[in-house]
C-alpha cells in the first residue's frame, strides 16, 4: 500500500478538514482559539499527509523572527575579538539555542545609522547582543535612537533604555593589584586598553582604589593604554619601556593576551616572574592554566555570561523589561604572582 500522498499546503489541510485556513494556522500553532478536539484532527490530518509547517513563514506571521543579532562593527581600528569574546559568544549561541532562537553574525558599515531599525523591520532580526569593545559611545546612541531591543555585553548600565550584562570590573581591578600589594609589591604598572571602553575604565579605577587603600601614591608615569590590537606584542613593548625607565616589581594587566606579553617582557631583559616581578591577567581564559608560569588572573565565566545576555535580550524583546545584571569577579591564584 502507498503511503499518502504529501499535501503542500495550510489550504489542502482546511479543504480536507473542512474548515477555514485561519483554523488550521490556529490549530498547529496551538492558540487557545481553537478547541482541543478540532486541534487533534487537524493534527491528524497532518501527520497522515506528512505535512510540516513551514517555520519561516510561521514566524513571519507573527512578526516574529527568532533570530538575534550578534553586532560586529568591524570598522573599529584593529580590533579582534580575543579569547575571552570567543567563549562569551559560543555562550551566546547556546543560550540562544535553548531558547528557541537563531544567532546572526551582523557587521554594520560605520557610516549606517539605520540598520537596527531595518533589521526588525523587516522580520531579519528582533534584537540585538553587543560586545562593548567595539561599540563607541557613538554606536551605542544610534542603537537606542532606532528602538531596537538590545543588551550590552561589559558596560554596567542602570537607568538606560537598554539591557546590560557585565563582570564587576571595578573589584576586578581592586583584587588584581591588592593580591599584588600583599605579596610584598609597592612599584606596579597598570597596562591596559583604550579608555573609551567602559570595562577598561572601571578595571583603572579598582587598579588605582586598591594602591590608594594601601597607601601607596599613583605613580601616572606607570599607567599604560595600548590597542586592542595585538595585546601580547603591544603589552610587551609597554612593559618592556617600564622595566627600562621606571622600574617596576607589578604589573596589572587587562587580559591574559596582555599578560602573556608583559611576561615575555620580563623575561627578555632576564627577569624572573614572579621572583623578580608580578604579574596578574584579566578573564582566565583556557590558555591562562597552561602557560608557563600559569596565570595568576581574575577570572570571568565567558559561557555563563554568554547566556545571561542571550536570556537578557529574549526577556526584553518579549516583555519590555530591562534587566541589569553585574557579574562577581573572582581572583584564581596560579604562578605568575
Amino acid at each position: 500500500m502507498s503511503a499518502p500522498a504529501r499535501i503542500q499546503t495550510i489550504s489542502d489541510i482546511a479543504h480536507l478538514a473542512g474548515v477555514s485556513k485561519s483554523t488550521v494556522s490556529r490549530a498547529l500553532n496551538d492558540s487557545p482559539l481553537i478547541g482541543q478536539e478540532t486541534k487533534d484532527r487537524i493534527r491528524a490530518i497532518a501527520r497522515e499527509h506528512d505535512f510540516a509547517l513551514n517555520e519561516p513563514a510561521r514566524r513571519l506571521s507573527r512578526k516574529q523572527s527568532n533570530v538575534a543579532g550578534l553586532l560586529m562593527f568591524g570598522k573599529q581600528p584593529g580590533y579582534v575579538p580575543d579569547l575571552f569574546m570567543l567563549e562569551l559568544m559560543a555562550g551566546v549561541a547556546g543560550g540562544l539555542h535553548e531558547q528557541g532562537y537563531e544567532l546572526l553574525v551582523v557587521q554594520p558599515e560605520d557610516d549606517e545609522s539605520d540598520f537596527a531599525r531595518r533589521y526588525v523591520a523587516s522580520g531579519r532580526a528582533d534584537g540585538f547582543i553587543v560586545l562593548s569593545p567595539s561599540c563607541t559611545p557613538r554606536r551605542l546612541q544610534v542603537l537606542v535612537e532606532s528602538g531596537a531591543p538590545f543588551v550590552v555585553w561589559g558596560r554596567h548600565a542602570p537607568g538606560t533604555e537598554f539591557s546590560s550584562v557585565s563582570g564587576d570590573n571595578v573589584a576586578g581591578g581592586r583584587l588584581a593589584t591588592r593580591h599584588l600589594i600583599d605579596s610584598g609589591r609597592r612599584r606596579i604598572a597598570w597596562v591596559g586598553g583604550p579608555e573609551w571602553a567602559p570595562e577598561i575604565a572601571d578595571r583603572r579605577r579598582g587598579y588605582e582604589a586598591a594602591l590608594a587603600e594601601a597607601g601607596i601614591e599613583l605613580d601616572e608615569a606607570l599607567l599604560v593604554q595600548t590597542p586592542f590590537s595585538d595585546p601580547e606584542r603591544n603589552a610587551a613593548a609597554a612593559v618592556a619601556r617600564l622595566l627600562e625607565e621606571h622600574g617596576v616589581d607589578g604589573v596589572v594587566t587587562n587580559s591574559d593576551r596582555y599578560a602573556l606579553g608583559a611576561i615575555e617582557a620580563i623575561r627578555a631583559r632576564g627577569l624572573e616572574v614572579p621572583d623578580d616581578v608580578g604579574v596578574v591577567g584579566y578573564d582566565d581564559v583556557a590558555i591562562a592554566r597552561f602557560s608557563t608560569p600559569s596565570l595568576t588572573t581574575i577570572r570571568q565565566d565567558g559561557d555563563l555570561a554568554g547566556r545571561l545576555l542571550a536570556r537578557a535580550l529574549i526577556q526584553q524583546i518579549q516583555t519590555g523589561a530591562v534587566t541589569n545584571v553585574v557579574m562577581p569577579a573572582e581572583l584564581v591564584v596560579r604562578e605568575s604572582a
